[in-house]
């Protein structure tokens, strides 16, 4: 089990040096040794970031036993990405330690126990403002009359179909003469007996 060290920087002119020293120096203040770095350069509303994706698997696959970031929006894109992250951190046992805010998540660190509890309830608060303002606003689109839902692709019918396979298409002829996916073509076909038997 080794200590992982997280750094990221936005762009590509930036560079994660002076992160990764300070994370060096303060791991060996600790004692630790066993280091693996990971690192990106990407901004952080990015979703996919290959340094923290494999940093996560390594977390999954029981390798970590904590992670050592400068700040927590290095690691999170958001609060509710963050405490998702931190929930995965603390159900395979991992401790998160931020340098410069003094979080450290380690069993043995109530304090930090107590705020990685507040971080958590925060998200959660958070996520269920936005939950309530998407329903709000699907409760309002429907009082408008907006109907709601995915829309059909097409307004083929199974006439349509019928036709085409009394000329003698086949249903990947027919789905290409009606511009519609091979699959609704199918669907047409079945929904009307005699075009089926045709």
């Amino acid at each position: 089990m080794n200590t992982s060290i997280y750094v990221r920087v936005s762009t590509g002119d930036q560079t994660t040096d002076s992160q990764e020293h300070e994370l060096r120096n303060y791991c060996a203040r600790r004692g630790w040794s066993d280091l693996q770095i990971y690192s990106d350069q990407i901004s952080g509303a990015k979703f996919n970031r290959p340094g923290l994706d494999t940093l996560m698997a390594a977390v999954r696959a029981g390798k970590v036993e904590r992670v050592v970031v400068f700040k927590l929006d290095r690691l999170g894109r958001s609060l509710p990405h963050l405490a998702l992250i931190l929930d995965e951190l603390q159900r395979h046992a991992v401790a998160l330690i931020a340098t410069t805010q003094g979080i450290d998540t380690s069993h043995s660190n109530p304090v930090g126990r107590l705020q990685l509890n507040v971080l958590m309830a925060v998200a959660e608060f958070e996520r269920e403002i936005i939950r309530e303002r998407v329903n709000a606003g699907l409760a309002a689109a429907r009082a408008r009359g907006v109907k709601l839902g995915r829309r059909a692709g097409h307004n083929r019918t199974p006439g349509d179909v019928k036709a085409l396979k009394a000329r003698g298409l086949g249903v990947r002829a027919i789905a290409r003469e009606l511009k519609i996916p091979v699959s609704s073509a199918w669907a047409l076909l079945r929904a009307d007996p005699e075009a089926k038997a045709a």
